[in-house]
């Protein structure tokens, strides 16, 4: 099995994950942003560095799928942290769509982008964190990155907008929407029981 979460910047992907992978003691499969090297250029000058953070995060997720399906052939279950689809759907497609990718890097990074999913499977469930810009904005602060200093609401605004178009017409498999806005998994367990009794009945049909 491969469940993959998505969701904007702060809605809790990656602690989500990695108690999803301690639950079902299965492998979790983090998005590297410790190691990124444009990260931080990114947020300081986003049309200078756009079209090099993604094609890094693309490249970096289609090495990550390569290995989950090895993973899965060879049985195991895994939990990802966003997938290389919000790659081009959601965070390219923004830049583009908000003047801070140029026509000409947006098509040379869709090419690139058709010439992997085709190699790409689609996870047994996509696991949407919706979270709105308060929620958001508490995370982020809460963690106190220093290379997210410099995110502009309106620009998680915008990331917001495209996750929910792209999640309204998602029909690659099996979606569960997990609205995250009450919700504290670190917390409270009962929160984290919730979430784990949807996946099952999505996944299972266990009640």
């Amino acid at each position: 099995m491969h469940i993959a979460i998505v969701g904007n910047i702060g809605a809790g992907k990656t602690t989500l994950a990695n108690k999803l992978a301690h639950h079902f003691n299965w492998e979790v499969f983090l998005e590297d942003v410790d190691h990124n090297p444009y990260l931080k250029d990114f947020y300081d000058d986003m049309p200078r560095w756009s079209f090099h953070l993604q094609v890094y995060f693309l490249n970096s997720r289609f090495r990550q799928t390569q290995h989950i399906k090895k993973l899965q052939q060879a049985s195991k279950g895994v939990i990802q942290d966003r997938t290389i689809y919000e790659d081009a759907h959601i965070f390219a497609a923004n830049l583009h769509d908000s003047g801070l990718m140029t026509e000409r890097d947006h098509q040379n990074y869709l090419n690139l982008f058709e010439s992997m999913i085709s190699m790409v499977d689609a996870p047994d469930l996509l696991l949407y964190l919706r979270a709105d810009l308060p929620k958001l904005i508490q995370q982020i602060d809460k963690r106190n990155r220093d290379y997210e200093n410099n995110i502009k609401i309106e620009y998680l605004k915008n990331l917001n907008e495209n996750y929910e178009r792209w999640i309204s017409n998602y029909k690659s498999g099996k979606l569960l929407i997990v609205d995250v806005n009450n919700l504290d998994y670190v917390n409270n367990p009962e929160d984290l029981g919730i979430i784990i009794e949807k996946i099952n009945s999505t996944l299972f049909g266990l009640f």
